[in-house]
């Protein structure tokens, strides 16, 4: 019952008694089916002036989104993990491009199974790319950022990248974090999920979000401007993305720290590699290529974002 209500209500409020007689139900049953969808997790207003969706909902039918296959969620485990069930649904399938977003995540997770912290007034979602060449993998998690960062850099005027694919402001807080997640099949990748999580409007502690920089930033703008610079960035040339990429990067030129599989590597980050890999130089001037491993700066960045 209470997903009849949510469709209906709007950015602007509207009064329990329209509400109601559009549903058929009495007004103490409509406060009800309010109530519930906000312990599901959605940001659903109720006031004296009625019942309404907080302005910058991401809900479908407050999007235009030009076709794309789109399911939106109060709570849910991962949309990572609904996405790929969505994906090998023998009925319905979901379709490249499809999105799995989400109000909240209960295990949500990041980077080297870390745990990814999604609050209210984010966004959380996953996106199934298209079919990806072996070779082109390396590329995609450098892609995502150039999109990324390029979105909140137009939106909201911050954002700088580094490697390969966190988001982070000025004094290097972290604003967003992307995970790609690939199934292979022999040497074809058979399916890869793009998980985005962008701090919005609040923020775990010692992280940043895009309404510090920009109050007025909504969440269903930024989705649409997202979706367009992923359906871009991920088709683009390898170089373009690698050149898109050093101009964003607070990395390159930079002291850093990476803990790699073999212990810790501190040199000048120099470069990144046709697959993306990060070129460091240490002290005795060796050039190290990072496929994998966390990298923390070290220092004052020498330029802001």
């Amino acid at each position: 019952m209470p997903a009849r209500l949510f469709p209906l209500l709007q950015s602007v409020p509207q009064s329990g008694d329209e509400l109601a007689a559009r549903l058929g139900i009495g007004r103490v049953r409509l406060h009800g089916l309010a109530h519930a969808l906000q312990e599901q997790g959605f940001p659903v207003l109720v006031s004296r002036r009625g019942y309404a969706l907080e302005p910058g909902t991401p809900a479908p039918h407050l999007l235009n989104l030009n076709g794309r296959a789109y399911r939106y969620l109060g709570t849910t485990s991962s949309t990572q993990d609904d996405l790929r069930s969505w994906a090998t649904d023998a009925d319905s399938a979901a379709p490249a491009g499809a999105v799995v977003l989400a109000e909240r995540q209960t295990a949500g997770r990041g980077r080297r199974g870390r745990v990814w912290e999604t609050g209210g007034h984010n966004l959380t979602f996953s996106m199934l790319l298209p079919r990806l060449e072996l070779s082109s993998l390396s590329v995609v998690p450098l892609a995502a950022g150039v999109a990324l960062c390029q979105v909140t850099q137009t939106l909201a005027g911050v954002g700088g990248l580094k490697w390969p694919n966190d988001l982070l402001t000025p004094d290097r807080r972290k604003l967003a974090g992307l995970l790609l997640e690939a199934d292979l099949r022999g040497e074809e990748v058979a399916r890869a999920v793009l998980g985005v999580g962008l701090n919005v409007q609040s923020a775990p502690p010692g992280a940043a979000h895009l309404s510090e920089f920009r109050p007025e930033i909504r969440r269903d703008t930024l989705l649409l401007a997202l979706l367009d610079a992923f359906d871009h960035w991920l088709t683009a040339p390898a170089e373009t993305v690698l050149d898109a990429w050093r101009g964003l990067s607070v990395t390159l030129g930079q002291q850093v720290k990476v803990q790699t599989s073999s212990g810790p590597l501190r040199g000048l980050a120099h470069d990144i590699g046709p697959d993306g890999a990060l070129l460091v130089h240490d002290d005795r001037d060796t050039l190290h290529r990072i496929g994998a491993g966390d990298v923390q700066l070290i220092g004052t960045l020498s330029h802001t974002t």
